[in-house]
């Protein structure tokens, strides 16, 4: 190496580090106000000049850092940069906001550059007239491709899946394979496999690109292709669509009709998409906070949240009428009225750990009619061990405290069996949601907390009363 060259590699060095730097800036609280005061200035190409180096999914995070009265203003602002993948990257709310500024050619001409599964997540959520006027602006095969998606139910494969893709006859050598792959320019341009298909239509293997650039031309294609292959049904849901992806490490997969015949396919992108959305989903679900989003607006989510507030506050008078019940043994003893809440509070600890641990085993198909007795189990082994140690530190504890035995056996007894109480339904009550086909994750943290609270304060103050406890 001489010397000259050293200079060059240290300047392309602090060009990448500068380069580094102007990344870890963008989308900060200075980068976004300088974008909006341009706007609010008038100054279009200033803004247009701070937006354009950015990536189409730091333009999307954009919009969703800027107030909602001054998207629309941001849009006309940068014009053009505002393009389909943009669209594609946008939160929903966000997303609805702008096409409502849009008239149904831009929107139509929009979901055109899009692949069919991202069309279809925008046009999905217009209102039906919006839909069809929409659907009316676009070219025939665009139109029908859309039309097709949106007869498939929501969140199934059929609405996922892509329809450009890449198939070809068994017969073929790999030659006219790669001779189709640079002739036709009508062809998908980002696919990682091909699909081989039989004459019906019917996908018989798949074959990677690799495979393919390293094989003699004059080889069959079927001799080098994969006979196994995980096969999408069109209307499988999206989530169990999700597990098969994460289960079999795919890439992409076929879809196919109920003739068996291949009509898309769905890639790895699209479902990491679905795996954060329906994890969230499960967990906002956890606690009734609705889609949990900060873009949704003010009333929806108090639609969301509210009912679910009413129905706990219900629960809670149960819990309050059995205090109600044991107000005498409470005179008698005011130390029971302090260690009530302990004994509710760690029962509902507990209960929600293992509601959290049976919810996420039943969305990944962990938990299954075939295991639920065996994991039943598991918990109340797992709630006695845990139960036994919890208690035998708060009756030592209260004994000690108190300089009262027969109190800190008491609430060693009630917080063992509360404990236990919580472990056991902390695991049924999601099983018995899903086997009368509710959802384990909308309900379940309401009757379980409910179930504690009423245990703890009904063992508590049951026992204390059955002991004659008295101040």
């Amino acid at each position: 190496m001489n010397d000259t060259e050293l200079p060059l590699a240290d300047d392309a060095a602090h060009e990448a580090a500068d380069s580094q730097l102007d990344r870890d800036d963008r989308l900060k609280p200075a980068f976004v106000d300088a974008v909006l005061a341009a706007v609010e200035d008038g100054d279009v190409e200033t803004a247009h000049d701070l937006v354009a180096p950015l990536h189409p999914a730091d333009i999307a995070d954009l919009f969703e850092l800027t107030p909602e009265d001054r998207r629309r203003e941001l849009a006309a602002a940068i014009g053009d940069l505002v393009d389909a993948d943009v669209f594609a990257e946008l939160n929903d709310y966000v997303r609805e906001d702008l096409i409502d500024a849009l008239d149904a050619r831009q929107v139509a001409d929009i979901a055109s550059e899009l692949d069919t599964d991202d069309a279809v997540a925008i046009i999905e959520d217009l209102d039906a007239d919006d839909q069809r006027e929409v659907l009316r602006a676009m070219e025939p095969d665009d139109r029908a491709a859309i039309e097709e998606a949106l007869s498939y139910p929501e969140e199934s494969a059929g609405r996922l899946m892509q329809r450009d893709l890449v198939a070809v006859p068994e017969h073929w050598t790999v030659g006219d394979v790669l001779d189709y792959l640079r002739g036709d320019e009508e062809l998908a341009t980002d696919f990682w496999e091909i699909f081989v298909v039989d004459p019906a239509h019917r996908p018989v293997g798949t074959c990677a690109l690799s495979w393919i650039l390293r094989t003699p031309r004059r080889i069959a294609i079927g001799d080098v292709m994969k006979r196994e292959q995980t096969l999408i049904p069109v209307d499988m849901d999206q989530e169990e669509v999700a597990l098969r992806f994460q289960k079999y490490a795919l890439i992409s997969a076929a879809v196919t009709d109920a003739s068996g015949r291949l009509v898309g396919m769905i890639t790895v992108d699209d479902v990491v998409h679905i795996i954060q959305e329906e994890a969230g989903e499960d967990t906002l679900l956890l606690s009734g906070a609705g889609d949990g989003d900060i873009n949704e607006p003010v009333v929806e989510s108090y639609k969301a949240r509210v009912r679910w507030l009413v129905a706990n506050l219900f629960t809670a008078l149960v819990a309050s009428s059995i205090i109600a019940a044991f107000e005498g043994t409470i005179q008698r003893m005011v130390a029971l009225a302090t260690l009530m809440p302990i004994v509710a509070g760690v029962g509902g600890n507990a209960g929600t750990q293992t509601l959290a641990v049976t919810v996420r085993a039943m969305a990944t198909n962990q938990l299954t009619q075939s295991n639920t007795a065996r994991a039943i189990w598991r918990e109340i082994r797992v709630a006695l061990l845990n139960g036994g140690t919890i208690a035998a530190i708060i009756g030592v504890g209260v004994s000690v405290v108190f300089a009262n035995g027969a109190l800190g056996a008491v609430i060693a007894a009630a917080m063992m069996t509360n404990i236990v109480i919580a472990g056991l339904a902390g695991v049924a009550v999601p099983v018995a949601l899903e086997r009368m086909r509710a959802d384990p994750a909308v309900a379940s943290s309401i009757f379980v907390t409910m179930t504690t609270d009423s245990i703890g304060f009904l063992a508590f103050l049951g026992l204390a009363t059955a002991a004659g406890l008295t101040g």
